[in-house]
């Protein structure tokens, strides 16, 4: 047995994921944020930026003190994203107003031989292919666990959870048992993380397309998976761009995580 091939694909440039201390554990190989902004101008570029900024800075600092990272990390860029109270009174806004630009995001770490753990903000769920079946395979809904996108709760047990709004209070903070685990059983499995510019993680004629190209590519190396599912992204774009749907056309990203 192996170690997973790991590759990702943003746009069209390749590039590798990271290595770094791993969260609640020893033996990850490699980790990686998975951030997502609502939109497409200047403002979602600016929340992606903060919070990748946010993770790499606050990263540092869990290294630096804790010698690895900890669920307080990302209840602290949850916090980053929240819209204060005082912030929503200098802008004028209402309790009503529903204006507030949001982020996803997925932390994966990656450990030997196809093991994947993960927290999940509010991120399209990832799909898992099964090289001995060809297809993907369902993925029980309660090993799971998934928040609501950055900085919309805020739990309640916080204590300057008055000085935020929230769509409504989380019953607690993060902890290691919000951590979901799924493993890649078989040489040639993969988990396929992507954007809702590729595929919005509900349309079942969406799945069977994406998953035709996977049944085409799955022996491929990993990059060559990305390069095919953005490829097949694109043409889709065509096509809302030929019926006058380009409003939901969005960013693509796609990174793969294959058993060797």
């Amino acid at each position: 047995m192996g170690l997973p091939k790991i590759s990702s694909l943003v746009g069209r440039i390749f590039i590798p994921t990271f290595s770094a201390s791993p969260l609640w554990s020893t033996s990850a190989n490699r980790v990686t944020p998975f951030v997502d902004a609502q939109g497409h101008g200047i403002i979602a570029a600016k929340i992606a930026s903060t919070v990748h900024d946010t993770f790499h800075a606050l990263m540092l600092s869990e290294l630096d003190h804790r010698g690895k990272a900890t669920p307080e990390l990302f209840e602290r860029i949850n916090l980053r994203l929240a819209l204060s109270v005082t912030a929503r009174n200098a802008l004028g806004r209402s309790e009503k107003e529903s204006a507030q630009e949001i982020a996803t995001m997925l932390y994966g770490e990656v450990h030997p031989y196809g093991h994947f753990r993960f927290v999940n903000f509010g991120h399209v769920p990832l799909l898992v292919f099964s090289a001995e079946y060809r297809k993907f395979m369902e993925v029980d809904k309660s090993r799971m666990v998934q928040f609501l996108p950055l900085g919309l709760q805020i739990p309640e047990d916080h204590p300057d959870r008055n000085r935020y709004l929230s769509l409504e209070f989380r019953e607690r903070r993060v902890n290691s048992s919000d951590v979901a685990e799924l493993t890649l059983l078989s040489p040639g499995d993969i988990f396929l993380l992507y954007t809702d510019g590729v595929y919005d993680g509900s349309d079942k004629e969406e799945r069977q397309q994406l998953e035709g190209v996977m049944r085409e590519r799955y022996r491929q190396p990993a990059k060559e998976i990305c390069n095919a599912l953005l490829e097949y992204a694109v043409k889709k774009d065509d096509r809302l761009r030929q019926i006058g749907e380009q409003d939901r056309i969005d960013d693509k990203t796609v990174f793969i995580i294959k058993r060797s």
